[in-house]
């Protein structure tokens, strides 16, 4: 799997996932911090890449006819970054599982 991190995730969300071995990016790191989302939504897809997001709009893509992206939607609210991180690493295994078994749109609350 690889992933695409969204703005208004840390960068260390993208380093997280690198360092558990995934192919990971985060929008800041293109120069990408003021791109529409519909610009990195295609960008995703055209380099099967996961966008990691809070935010809807990605879901919104995502649920449009036809659409072919993968989105792992983040809705666990304001948190600071490790306490982000640990509850990503405790639902790691389903999120994986969710992904590889087919499923586009993975929600994490």
């Amino acid at each position: 799997m690889k992933f695409l991190v969204d703005n208004q995730l840390p960068v260390a969300l993208a380093r997280w996932l690198s360092q558990k071995g995934y192919d990971s990016v985060h929008v800041l790191d293109r120069g990408q911090g003021q791109t529409d989302d519909r610009q990195i939504w295609q960008e995703a897809i055209a380099e099967g890449r996961i966008v990691v997001s809070k935010d809807e709009d990605f879901f919104l893509l995502a649920m449009r006819p036809a659409d072919s992206g993968e989105l792992l939607w983040l809705r666990v609210g304001n948190c600071r970054t490790q306490m982000l991180l640990q509850t990503l690493e405790q639902a790691w295994p389903a999120i994986e599982q969710a992904f590889q078994s087919g499923q586009r749109v993975v929600e994490l609350r």
